[in-house]
């Protein structure tokens, strides 16, 4: 009886004994077989067909197993390799993990914790796969709306977006002034079941108690001075779509009562009459302050709270996704010259490390204008610190930045950034950048290669350009 075919495993060996006994066992426990005695067949045949698995021995004539690992990972960092050895040394097991090995074992082997970590490694990979799949589904159904940003805050906003979107669920979204809290309801609107239907934004901190409860239900004829027609009201116009709250923490509480009740029933009537109106919503609502501690103080109803708070959304400030700003940066760059007729070729490596070392205390819509100020005043090519705002250069000269440029960013942001400072200050010339930052143009090129694959799939997670409440 034909055993179930499973998956595909390459064996690494340069002992042909020792290669042909794991190959005809591993065939007989059902998987398809591959095997090659050197590092560098190893890598040339991953290049050129999938393997689900490696099981590679460290060392071998020619390259050795960890060489062979590091260059099989550059190409499919998804692979995983299982590294072999007779040499049993804490050194060697560290450097295999540390070069991205999945597990390490010993020989002779032991046939059972070999079956067990090959079993482990194939489902995790297959959980790895079917998670990625499911975030490709959530990213193809989802348009991000125009949110710029590579850090782990932005990625997981999005995520939580795409999942939030297609319900039906009040979401609060809170975040300080220039974080993006419209951007965000516009998001949630396009991307919802109710897309179709209208979008309509009021903010709540703009009117009177009067003027407010009449834009939200509208008013019967003679209802109040200066009434001279009946007007429909924002929640009428919403219906069958969304209806963005701003600024919620402002709402005085006499209306908060009133939005409580048209949250609860679904029903509104307009000032000055007694008809009630069914109305089909879905209500989003934000602000920019702590609406459970203004709860807590008896300044916010605790019950409307509640009945808002359904899905909470809180948006990062921009001191605290540091490694977006260059990207943000180029981006309003480009945005503003061509606004302006402008060639603007990007910053100098001065003027980012400013961008980078100021707090952004109006976030990503200060961002925007410092940017905007920039390409206005620009004569030459380049933005310098000379065009920046008064504010940012000051604060960075008299030390007002909290912390330092680099201590809320990642290993990988900071490579990245010195790379691309590197490249700017060099005109582009690869071998110069190469040689200030004390690596080979080869080990460059295959970092610029790795961080255009990274880009590419943020460009398509990002949507389109982004703007902010």
């Amino acid at each position: 009886m034909a055993k179930p075919t499973k998956s595909t495993l390459l064996v690494v060996d340069d002992d042909p004994a020792h290669r042909n006994m794991l190959l005809t066992l591993l065939m007989d426990w059902g998987y398809r077989m591959e095997g090659v005695e050197d590092g560098e067949s190893a890598v040339v045949l991953c290049k050129e067909r999938p393997f689900d698995l490696i099981l590679m021995d460290v060392r071998m004539a020619g390259m050795s197993g960890i060489k062979a690992l590091i260059e099989i990972k550059a190409y499919n960092p998804a692979i995983p390799i299982i590294i072999m050895t007779a040499y049993s040394n804490v050194e060697t097991a560290v450097e295999a993990i540390k070069s991205g090995a999945y597990d390490y074992l010993t020989k002779p082997l032991d046939f059972d914790d070999l079956r067990l970590t090959l079993e482990r490694a194939l489902d995790h990979a297959s959980l790895r796969h079917e998670n990625k799949a499911l975030k490709d589904t959530l990213a193809s159904s989802f348009d991000p709306g125009g949110f710029i940003g590579q850090s782990t805050p932005m990625r997981q906003l999005q995520e939580m977006l795409a999942t939030i979107a297609p319900s039906e669920a009040t979401v609060l979204v809170t975040g300080e002034s220039g974080t993006g809290k419209e951007l965000v309801a516009k998001a949630i609107h396009a991307n919802s079941q109710r897309r179709k239907g209208p979008y309509v934004a009021v903010n709540c901190a703009a009117l009177t108690e009067t003027l407010l409860e009449s834009e939200l239900f509208g008013h019967e004829k003679g209802a109040f001075t200066g009434a001279e027609k009946r007007r429909e009201g924002r929640f009428l116009v919403a219906d069958k779509g969304t209806i963005f709250l701003d600024e919620i923490g402002e709402m005085p509480m006499s209306m908060q009562v009133k939005l409580l009740r048209v949250i609860q029933e679904r029903e509104i009537q307009r000032v000055g009459g007694d008809q009630t109106l069914k109305v089909d919503v879905r209500i989003l609502a934000a602000t920019n302050r702590k609406l459970s501690e203004e709860a807590m103080a008896g300044r916010f109803r605790q019950d409307l709270y509640y009945r808002l708070n359904v899905v909470a959304l809180a948006l990062p400030p921009l001191r605290e996704r540091l490694e977006d700003i260059p990207l943000l940066a180029v981006h309003f760059l480009n945005k503003f010259a061509a606004k302006n007729s402008k060639h603007v070729k990007g910053f100098t490596p001065g003027a980012m490390d400013r961008l980078l070392k100021y707090s952004w205390p109006g976030n990503v819509r200060e961002l925007e204008n410092a940017v905007e100020r920039a390409v206005v005043l620009l004569v030459g090519e380049y933005i310098s610190e000379r065009e920046l705002p008064p504010a940012i250069t000051k604060a960075n000269n008299e030390g007002n930045c909290p912390e330092p440029v680099f201590s809320n960013m990642t290993l990988e942001a900071i490579e990245r950034n010195a790379i691309f400072n590197a490249l700017e200050a060099a005109d582009g010339n690869k071998s110069e950048a190469a040689r200030k930052l004390g690596i080979s143009r080869k080990t460059l090129h295959a970092k610029l290669q790795r961080f255009a694959a990274e880009s590419e799939s943020a460009r398509i997670e990002s949507g389109l350009p982004a703007e902010h409440d």
